[in-house]
């Protein structure tokens, strides 16, 4: 008799929340640990063989080859990161002022937003300085070819690989000694050493830490194409965040031509850095002056329009907020806030009335900020209310006027940072005349030819329009 083939051992598996790590011996639809719905995954694990094989060695994201050792901090060399410019102006902002050689940067944003496009722009731009590697998985050699002779980019220096195997990639990579490597998008990557899926949570981990191992070890700078849920997170597990030196997203409307880079995390420069850029035929173009482009559309003497100046990362930006107060047929008015918090809304209305005097109860109050930018800092307060009692009273604000501000719930108007790069941005643009805080306000009461109005309390300034 011939002796029975022994069955093939069964792959072990886990199940695995992608927000807290928990795991469970079944699927499940809501995490008991964390609450959150949807994100509990299944993952294959390991077995002990193939933990040792030198391909799946997890030591060393950082890439220290030699064997650590506990040092005195004053005793580490320090030395400046070197940048290398991408070529690209409002890129090389969000980066906190270039790349920098060995790190790792994801780049996450909803489909046909222009990932791809613009770090093929950048990788075209680099070529001379740093040599590339664009690693496709999603789409073929021809397909890249094609993109890049559309945005008239020079194909001189440029090098492309469709391939999705990690181990693969590496040994190409090894063999071409890149200075800078982008993966689009890190979805499609996986690992042999692994038995999952393409695209589930441990290729998706796995895969990114190879990555990030090999730029550490080589200093070669990589870039990772993350797709997005439909919440708006880039999809896969939550450590792929954690593993990387920079975090940026993507952001625009599907009509507007406009685009939005924000850097969520960077461990080389500032975050909430803002970088605007214009979709043309060409690709990307940067937008240098976003204010201008804010104000293209603006109105001129509307009820109901103020304009405030704002701070994205570094840079204050002007924009319009817009309010629209009209009688309510419901028995609760709606209140609807775009681009500001709602409850905050709701908010500055009670203080309206309390310490302004001004009745909204009975009124639908609709307040937008123009252009898709999303405040989310304290200045909005006093240009909100402005534009409320604007469209109000059907009378627009004096021309050429600005205004910030934090309003207190007793009715003063806070200060906020930067007040005087905010006036200067306002001075720049044309203004002639703003509203401030009291302790924003320069001594002298005017600011580069611009009238400045200082206001301690919510009723002198609603006295001043």
């Amino acid at each position: 008799m011939f002796p029975m083939a022994k069955p093939a051992a069964k792959a072990k598996t886990a199940f695995v929340c992608n927000e807290c790590g928990a795991d469970y011996s079944k699927w499940q639809g809501q995490c008991s640990a964390c609450g959150a719905w949807d994100t509990i995954a299944e993952v294959v694990l390991e077995s002990a063989a193939a933990a040792k094989s030198p391909a799946s060695r997890r030591s060393g994201w950082a890439g220290k080859v030699d064997a650590p050792q506990v040092m005195a901090l004053k005793d580490v060399q320090q030395g400046e990161d070197v940048r290398v410019s991408t070529g690209i102006g409002e890129f090389d902002r969000v980066l906190g002022g270039g790349l920098v050689e060995g790190a790792v940067v994801l780049v996450g944003g909803d489909p046909g937003i222009g990932k791809s496009t613009l770090l093929l722009q950048a990788l075209a731009q680099m070529a001379g300085t740093l040599p590339g590697l664009y690693v496709t998985g999603e789409e073929s050699l021809a397909q890249v070819a094609g993109r890049a002779v559309r945005l008239g980019l020079s194909l001189d220096g440029l090098h492309a690989l469709a391939e999705t195997g990690i181990e693969r990639i590496l040994e190409h990579a090894s063999r071409l000694k890149p200075r800078l490597i982008i993966a689009d998008s890190i979805q499609t990557l996986w690992t042999e050493s692994l038995t999952a899926a393409p695209g589930s949570v441990s290729q998706v981990r796995e895969s990114a830490a190879r990555l990030v191992r090999y730029a550490k070890e080589t200093g070669t700078a990589v870039f990772l194409v993350g797709h997005v849920t439909k919440e708006g997170g880039i999809a896969g597990p939550r450590v792929l965040e954690h593993m990387v030196d920079a975090v940026l997203y993507f952001e625009g409307d599907s009509g507007s031509r406009f685009r939005v880079m924000r850097a969520f995390k960077n461990r080389f420069g500032a975050v909430n850095e803002l970088g605007v850029f214009a979709m043309g035929e060409k690709g990307l173009k940067e937008v240098a002056n976003p204010s201008a482009i804010f104000l293209s559309g603006a109105s001129a003497q509307q009820p109901g329009s103020c304009i405030m100046v704002t701070r994205e990362g570094t840079r204050p930006l002007l924009v319009e907020v817009q309010a629209l107060v009209d009688a309510s047929p419901l028995s609760n008015p709606r209140r609807v806030a775009v681009g500001m918090e709602g409850n905050r809304l709701a908010m500055l209305l009670a203080v309206l009335h309390r310490h302004g005097g001004i009745v909204t109860g009975d009124q639908d109050v609709f307040v937008n900020v123009v252009g898709g930018i999303r405040v989310q800092e304290t200045a909005v307060d006093l240009p909100v209310l402005l534009a409320v009692l604007s469209s109000l009273r059907d009378a627009p604000l004096p021309e050429k006027t600005i205004a910030f501000g934090e309003v207190g719930l007793s009715g003063e108007i806070r200060p906020v940072p930067n007040g005087e790069e905010r006036l200067r941005e306002a001075a720049t643009h044309g203004f002639r005349r703003a509203i401030v805080p009291k302790a924003n306000a320069p001594k002298a009461g005017a600011y580069k030819g611009m009238e400045v109005i200082a206001v301690e309390r919510l009723a002198e300034a609603l006295e001043h329009i």
